[in-house]
């Protein structure tokens, strides 16, 4: 299984930029997140990789090769986004047919096995469907389908908590019998903090963060106490965001803390979750 590289994608439709000179390297077999806030260029984004539409410049590869036109490298990537590719009339059982005829060897015992799962059947009708239920339908074929990499866009779209940690667990249990690439792209980020084992973030048609979750989560560091200590210990390091509750001031750091930095009685040292990281890195944090 070979990386999938993202080299140099550039995306404008006529004066505006959407994406800007975006790289970065998919390895194989792991679980990513690709978070955004809206209009940051995350749909786009995957519709490029998938082959959907076309960059201004810039390219997608696997294995050194452009997937552009390329069936058999194409063949590697699957997209679910929230656009409804099939006819309202197909049923799920066509669906499941569909992925089969494109990628094969559709895992066709998996997907029978989510149906029960997301209490659907194949008889169902796409028309007939919830907005949850369709997703539900589209996220069986995700699992289901024979792709290296399997992008997954908005894919909890509607799902009541009960079928988002269903869809969860079983993301994590196909991937431990089938190892392959995942990459999510959601706004439920505490949700899926656990889940991820590397996380892309965009903001402002920029990636701005490309780390692995644990390293990344290891420089994300609360520091509180009274202002002037904190302003002091804190000296020359990345901040991102500072409060102030009565005269105890918190410092959110982005950084390593060395062995060097005396740490006063008074201050206290924590650590923050990966949606604040988020909300500071894309709300005027810096990076």
């Amino acid at each position: 299984m070979d990386q999938l590289i993202v080299k140099n994608i550039v995306k404008k439709y006529r004066r505006q930029t959407v994406l800007d000179n975006i790289s970065f390297t998919l390895e194989p077999a792991k679980i990513y997140g690709l978070l955004g806030r809206n209009g940051a260029g995350k749909t786009t984004l995957l519709n490029i990789m998938s082959n959907r539409i076309f960059p201004t410049s810039g390219e997608v590869q696997i294995g050194n090769k452009d997937v552009n036109n390329n069936d058999d490298l194409l063949s590697k990537i699957f997209l679910m986004s929230e656009v409804n590719l099939y006819p309202r009339q197909m049923k799920i059982s066509q669906t499941f047919d569909l992925a089969d005829a494109a990628y094969n060897n559709f895992d066709y015992d998996l997907a029978h096995r989510l149906l029960k799962v997301f209490g659907l059947n194949d008889r169902m009708k796409i028309t007939n469907l919830s907005t949850g239920q369709r997703t539900a339908s589209k996220l069986i074929v995700a699992l289901a389908v024979n792709a290296d990499y399997v992008l997954l866009d908005e894919p909890i779209l509607g799902l009541d908590a009960n079928h988002r940690d269903s869809f969860y667990k079983e993301l994590v249990k196909t991937y431990q019998e089938q190892p392959r690439t995942f990459v999510l792209s959601t706004h439920l980020i505490e949700e899926i903090q656990q889940l991820v084992e590397h996380v892309l973030i965009m903001d402002q048609h920029h990636i701005i963060i490309n780390e692995d979750t644990e390293g990344l989560l290891a420089k994300a560091y609360a520091i509180s106490g009274p202002e002037k200590m904190v302003d002091e210990y804190t000296a020359g390091l990345k901040v991102l965001k500072t409060e102030m509750m009565g005269n105890i001031k918190t410092a959110y750091l982005l950084d390593r803390l060395d062995d060097q930095r005396v740490i006063p009685d008074q201050v206290k040292i924590g650590h923050y979750d990966l949606q604040h990281l988020f909300i500071y890195l894309t709300n005027g944090g810096e990076y």
